[in-house]
């Protein structure tokens, strides 16, 4: 691995930022964090000054302040970045098809010790290619839309109904099947698994609570803390079971809500 590693990181999550900076010293001794950025404003005018003695960004997507490409859009950074985000969907996949890696969260350890790996073996032997890898890249995220399901053509009583997605209050499997509630009380018996759906569905509307749910932004009601750093949510209509959201999916699940 790469001695001497110098990294910025983008990110308006505290401990999030803590936690990966941690992790890049545990896993390399010798890195050395140059600046911890946590809002779009603040990058630009830092990168502004800087004289670029760094070698590498990790940088989250969804900031305070809007999303992080604004920050390459306007200042000419001539480094690779790893891009952190808790979104998988198309755009992140055209980083893995190019070279430039990007972490998913919540992270680990392993993770970051890939990706690392990762940048050793396409970034660091070839600066020049890398940069030009970085800059292309930046380019097709920018322009690349994922488009996301706006409607469900269900079977109900020997009929098809055009259901639209927004107006469906959340998602619940139960034994191998997955059935959508509405607002109305409504259930229909969607033909997708949750895995599916949480790729289909507008991230910005829909939230993979746990392994049973996915819930829409508009019928939570309100957050109550609950045991061990988890999250209680409540939805309507109401489930018949609780829905909780686990510790390592609380901090994710509140920045949703506050978007």
């Amino acid at each position: 691995m790469k001695k001497n590693l110098h990294i910025v990181i983008i990110e308006d999550e505290v401990a999030t930022a803590r936690n990966l900076e941690y992790i890049l010293k545990e896993v390399n001794p010798e890195i050395q964090i140059v600046k911890i950025l946590q809002s779009i404003a603040e990058a630009i005018d830092w990168f502004t000054l800087d004289d670029g003695d760094f070698n590498l960004i990790f940088s989250d997507i969804r900031l305070s302040d809007g999303l992080s490409f604004e920050i390459f859009k306007q200042i000419n950074i001539r480094k690779p970045v790893i891009f952190v985000t808790a979104y998988n969907d198309y755009a992140i996949e055209a980083f893995r098809n190019n070279g430039i890696d990007y972490v998913l969260k919540p992270f680990d350890t392993e993770e970051i010790q890939r990706t690392l790996h990762k940048y050793d073996t396409l970034i660091a032997d070839d600066s020049k290619n890398g940069q030009d890898k970085t800059e292309s890249l930046l380019q097709e995220l920018q322009h690349t839309t994922k488009q996301y399901k706006k409607s469900f053509l269900i079977h109900y009583c020997g009929r098809l109904i055009p259901v639209d997605a927004a107006k469906i209050n959340w998602f619940h499997t139960a034994n191998e099947i997955v059935y959508a509630h509405m607002a109305d009380g409504r259930q229909y018996v969607v033909e997708f698994t949750l895995e599916q759906l949480e790729h289909e569905l507008d991230p910005t509307l829909f939230f993979r609570a746990n392994r049973q749910f996915i819930i829409n932004k508009s019928a939570v009601d309100a957050v109550e803390y609950f045991f061990n750093g988890r999250l209680l949510i409540k939805i309507h209509p109401l489930p018949q079971e609780q829905i909780l959201v686990s510790k390592a999916k609380a901090m994710h699940f509140r920045k949703w809500l506050d978007q």
